[in-house]
């Protein structure tokens, strides 16, 4: 079967019909908006915003380009100069692979925001991911992603965790402390 990326198919979408995801842990500072605002301005839209088709609600929902998106919805003269619409190539694939995409677009350009982040690791455990797959299609090695689901502070994420016994204490240890201490107070 011949492949042909999605670029090739680039469509003109009303920005009406497209919708943020829910899930982007990439974040981007006023300064840096600011520059992505006067880029589209002089070179208008050099890339499409890559979406996925909800027949549904017939909508495209946002995998990479969000902050393109938003030049569009914030800066009227660019609304006004694109007609309202924006280019966006179409990729069909299941939830939990275009979190995977929206991820390997962000960590290929910039930062994310841990927060955000570590509440996708914990989705995708959900939909049933292993870390060996969320290693695989986020790019993440095995330490980051325990750090990432310590931040979400649920069990349920460290199920299938092994971990060793750091110290134990001694029969008898906890009551002579305890004895310790009431003399201490006397």
């Amino acid at each position: 079967m011949e492949r042909k990326s999605p670029v090739y198919n680039v469509i003109a979408v009303p920005v009406e019909k497209i919708k943020p995801n829910t899930y982007n842990p990439n974040k981007v500072a006023p300064p840096e908006m600011k520059l992505l605002y006067e880029s589209v301005k002089a070179d208008g839209y050099t890339m499409p915003i890559v979406c996925y088709y909800n027949k549904t609600t017939d909508t495209y929902i946002i995998v990479d380009g969000f902050h393109r998106y938003r030049i569009m919805l914030e800066y009227p003269d660019i609304y006004e100069r694109e007609k309202g619409l924006l280019p966006v190539s179409v990729i069909n694939k299941p939830l939990d692979q275009r979190m995977a995409s929206t991820i390997r677009h962000n960590r290929a350009r910039g930062s994310h925001d841990v927060d955000l982040m570590s509440n996708i690791v914990k989705e995708l455990h959900e939909l049933g991911r292993s870390d060996a797959w969320i290693s695989k299609h986020l790019g993440m090695d095995r330490d980051e992603i325990l750090r990432l689901k310590q931040i979400t502070g649920l069990a349920a994420l460290f199920k299938d965790v092994k971990f060793g016994q750091a110290w134990r204490p001694a029969e008898g240890a906890l009551e002579e402390e305890e004895d310790e201490e009431m003399l201490d107070l006397e």
